[in-house]
């Protein structure tokens, strides 16, 4: 059993940037899925707080919105609730945020994580697609990346970044090379899987819908050691 009374809020508390905001008046597809982002991280609070005084295995998802399920039909749609069906003997406890960047892992989600009081026996972590949007994000990812390794326990899953720009390609490196020295388990979003998105877009042409979570979903699967 973990925390009793566990709190924690799966909102960053941060305002969306100009883009969002423009694009949310101009254009209903934004608009319909920002309508989620409050919802869907009320609802995995309350799945939160349960699974916190529940017994069982321990999964802990750290990450940004694709672990919120924003685009998807439901909150529990994303790749994390499609992955909870491969793991059904583990109880989830899902601290990712919307707009979730690096150093939100390493300066809330991780710390929440221990909070817990019990050594997770699943940690998966998908998060930089925020971080390598922004320049100024860009610029220090590299040194945020590298205190998430160091502070992420022996065996956590992480996932890859797709494509071949230089941010990417440089994010890919350290988790390779972490993924070398035996620390962490890759979940490999450079698989040529993740090369087309066609119809596996949600209405805002960004995140996910179902169908994309389920092809994220599968990946990070393939990353889980089989007892």
């Amino acid at each position: 059993m973990t925390a009793a009374g566990f709190e924690y809020s799966n909102l960053s508390g941060r305002s969306n940037g100009p883009f969002v905001t423009w694009a949310s008046r101009l254009l209903p597809g934004v608009r319909a899925v920002q309508r989620q982002v409050e919802p869907y991280a009320d609802a995995w609070e309350r799945h939160n707080r349960a699974a916190a005084g529940a017994d069982g295995p321990l999964w802990v998802v750290l990450g940004d919105s694709m672990a919120q399920g924003v685009g998807a039909s439901a909150f529990d749609r994303g790749w994390a609730g499609q992955l909870a069906a491969s793991v059904p003997d583990h109880r989830l406890i899902n601290l990712s945020v919307y707009g979730g960047r690096v150093t939100d892992v390493v300066e809330r989600q991780i710390p929440a994580m221990r909070s817990l009081g019990v050594e997770p026996d699943l940690v998966t972590v998908v998060i930089g697609s925020n971080d390598l949007i922004s320049r100024a994000l860009r610029a220090e990812l590299p040194a945020a990346l590298a205190q998430l390794l160091r502070l992420l326990p022996t065996g956590s899953i992480v996932g890859t970044q797709p494509g071949g720009r230089p941010g990417s390609l440089e994010f890919n490196r350290q988790v390779d090379e972490a993924a070398a020295a035996g620390r962490i388990r890759i979940a490999e979003f450079r698989d040529p899987r993740m090369r087309s998105w066609r119809g596996r877009l949600s209405r805002d042409f960004f995140h996910p819908n179902d169908l994309g979570y389920a092809a994220m979903a599968e990946i990070v699967a393939e990353a889980i050691p089989r007892r």
